[in-house]
């Protein structure tokens, strides 16, 4: 019996202009099925966003980033997916959108711990 589980994730991508398409990732979206986890951890390169786009809304896209945090936390930060389970939310985060603020391909991995997988990933690629 294997002491590691399948766990998915999604990168946030900023896309600061969506007609130069130009990116950055601003974050990870982290599931796993068996452990009914779900976490979102972001952190947003501000010098980045202005790079790309000088008159960037960075307060918009920092509450984009919380707002998808909140998701997987659950409860009324939630908003409508609050009493979702931990896939459906993770499912309407990786959601393809038109948006500033957007997810990227859905990768699977082995894991032994989802939380600790969420900063692992975070620190390689994202920070």
């Amino acid at each position: 019996m294997s002491d590691r589980d399948v766990f998915e994730y999604a990168l946030l991508r900023v896309v600061p202009r969506v007609e130069r398409g130009e990116c950055f990732n601003a974050g990870v979206v982290v599931y796993c099925r068996a452990k009914s986890f779900v976490c979102a951890r972001t952190h947003l390169d501000e010098a980045k966003l202005l790079a790309l786009d000088p008159e960037a809304d960075v307060a918009g896209v920092r509450a984009a980033l919380r707002a998808v945090e909140g998701v997987c936390e659950g409860g009324e930060r939630a908003g409508q997916a609050a009493g979702d389970d931990a896939g459906r939310r993770f499912r309407w985060l990786i959601a393809p959108r038109s948006t500033v603020v957007q997810p990227g391909p859905v990768h699977t991995g082995l894991t032994a711990d989802p939380k600790a997988e969420v900063e692992r990933l975070l620190d390689r690629l994202v920070r």
